[in-house]
């Protein structure tokens, strides 16, 4: 293992204690041979321990600098959205491509997944310029429905009372596989003109029920998020995965959001 990344270990007293301890195989040295005073032992182990960060490792400061990055992105590519709502679409469509591509890679990708954000905010911009048009006010409501409820299942998950476990994972697969079937087959219907209005299948009571099945889908996803960001640091994971960790939780949080605004589109009244 490399020595590098403690600072111990490039401290002009480690080096010298490991020339005085002489080649492998040979004696152990003992600390009068040495030639080290008292105070050079003590500095030696008076050193701090090397941080995470220093050895390469994912902390909690570096995912979320990197998701506050990300979402930023988010931001700011919200805004050009929302003043061209043409970039909606090829917003929608690069960021669904980018977001396949960075959830496949084996390495995470800091480039594909800062383009991914930036694209996925014009498509919110966009969406959310629609909506404002027909319903005033509802992108803000939207905005901070979304982080309350992220910040209310961050401390019921630092709290110890919203966990992930092997059942409810499973549970959570299989409503995934529901959802998406349903949304797939929604969507074919609105293209064909079956399913009319501005959601399909997805109005009324049926599409409010379907909303808020969305909502605790994706509050359980912020669940596993938080969950693999807790053991990836408590493990050591390469400090690269902070990015993983960022690229995750920004997915969560755009579809926290999407199904959010939906909610409230109709119970504003959708035509």
């Amino acid at each position: 293992m490399a020595l590098g990344g403690n600072p111990v270990f490039n401290s002009k007293n480690y080096r010298e204690q490991t020339r005085a301890a002489g080649p492998a195989g040979a004696a152990p040295t003992t600390y009068a041979q040495s030639g080290m005073s008292t105070q050079a032992l003590q500095d030696m182990y008076s050193q701090p321990s090397a941080s995470p960060m220093q050895t390469g490792r994912m902390t909690y400061a570096d995912v979320i600098n990197k998701t506050t990055l990300t979402l930023g992105l988010v931001v700011i590519g919200a805004v050009v959205g929302w003043q061209a709502p043409i970039l909606m679409l090829p917003g929608a469509i690069i960021g669904l491509v980018l977001g396949l591509v960075n959830s496949f890679k084996r390495e995470p990708s800091p480039v594909l997944i800062l383009l991914y954000a930036a694209f996925e905010g014009l498509f919110l911009g966009g969406l959310s310029a629609f909506f404002e048009t027909k319903w005033e006010g509802i992108a803000v409501q939207a905005v901070l429905a979304t982080f309350s409820v992220f910040a209310v299942t961050l401390v019921l998950y630092r709290s110890g009372k919203y966990r992930a476990t092997p059942k409810m994972t499973k549970m959570f697969m299989i409503a995934m596989i529901g959802y998406g079937l349903f949304s797939l087959l929604n969507f074919i219907l609105m293209l064909t003109g079956v399913a009319g209005g501005t959601f399909g299948m997805r109005s009324g009571i049926l599409g409010l029920g379907i909303g808020i099945l969305a909502v605790l889908l994706a509050t359980y996803a912020l669940v596993m998020d938080f969950t693999s960001i807790s053991e990836g640091v408590q493990r050591g994971a390469p400090a690269k995965m902070a990015w993983a960790a960022a690229f995750g939780l920004t997915v969560t949080l755009i579809w926290l959001y999407v199904e959010i605004l939906r909610i409230l589109a109709i119970l504003r009244g959708d035509d």
